[in-house]
């Protein structure tokens, strides 16, 4: 989604040759938000708490399945967790719509700028625009609607996984080993900071990503933990050489059991 070019802020200067955004708005097609200058703050689901941490492969990416509105459960099952690309993944947490919509238009940005180009953005390049974007919906961020992405890749050049965080604000920040953000993020980055280690296998990284959210949920009323019950499992995706691959669910199901303690 993209905010009105009234709003004062230098889109110009954020949005790169080749992109689908630019090419809307020379044909007077941008999509537009309409936003009161003042107002009650909207009580809009949210989803929370997604990670991404490296591991031996490449780098693994995650997030639980609840989307709350104020001290409702919005949604049990919101997938939060996308393909960027096919060497890339984006997470999602702040206001679920806005987010989601953000994230389709950056799967078409990159496509659009593929294809005019013939070459795929480096994934330092992936990760600047999806910051551009962020800062471009500072105005909605003033009204309460918040969107605060992680973003992680395999870089083909450095041959190895590399993950961002962001603010608000668009500030976007290169994380060494481990990440997370939304409501329970700090108790799932508590956990992976204890529980992280080097050149843990696919195995090993799908279980620490089921039970960092599982911490989590544990310490956060808007995380989700796994529902063995509905068969609910968060979303885990990994990406490596071999691109971006979503973790089957029997698996991620085994992963959930053995965190909930029945397998242990």
């Amino acid at each position: 989604m993209i905010p009105d070019t009234t709003s004062g802020l230098p889109w110009d200067a954020v949005v790169p040759a080749g992109s689908f955004t630019a090419l809307l708005r020379s044909h007077g097609l941008e999509p537009r938000w309409s936003l009161p200058s003042e107002g009650s703050v909207l009580d809009a689901p949210e989803g929370t708490t997604v990670l991404a941490f490296r591991y031996a492969d490449g780098v693994l990416m995650a997030g639980d399945r609840r989307a709350t509105a104020g001290n409702v459960i919005a949604h049990r099952s919101l997938q939060k967790v996308f393909p960027a690309d096919n060497l890339s993944a984006v997470a999602i947490s702040g206001t679920a719509g806005i987010a989601i919509e953000l994230i389709r238009l950056f799967q078409t940005e990159l496509e659009h700028y593929e294809k005019l180009e013939g070459s795929r953005l480096s994934l330092e390049g992936k990760a600047n625009h999806l910051a551009a974007m962020v800062r471009a919906q500072l105005p909605m961020a003033f009204q309460g609607l918040l969107v605060v992405p992680l973003f992680c890749g395999f870089d083909e050049k450095a041959g190895r996984g590399r993950l961002y965080s962001y603010d608000v604000v668009g500030g976007r920040y290169e994380e060494t080993d481990y990440t997370a953000t939304g409501s329970g993020g700090p108790y799932a980055k508590a956990h992976l900071r204890g529980a992280f280690r080097e050149g843990l296998s696919e195995d090993e990284a799908l279980q620490l990503a089921v039970d960092a959210l599982v911490a989590a949920a544990e310490e956060d009323s808007a995380t989700g933990g796994p529902d063995l019950q509905r068969g609910i499992y968060p979303n885990v995706v990994v990406i490596s050489t071999q691109g971006y691959q979503e973790v089957p669910e029997d698996r991620v199901a085994a992963a959930a059991r053995r965190a909930m303690g029945e397998l242990r």
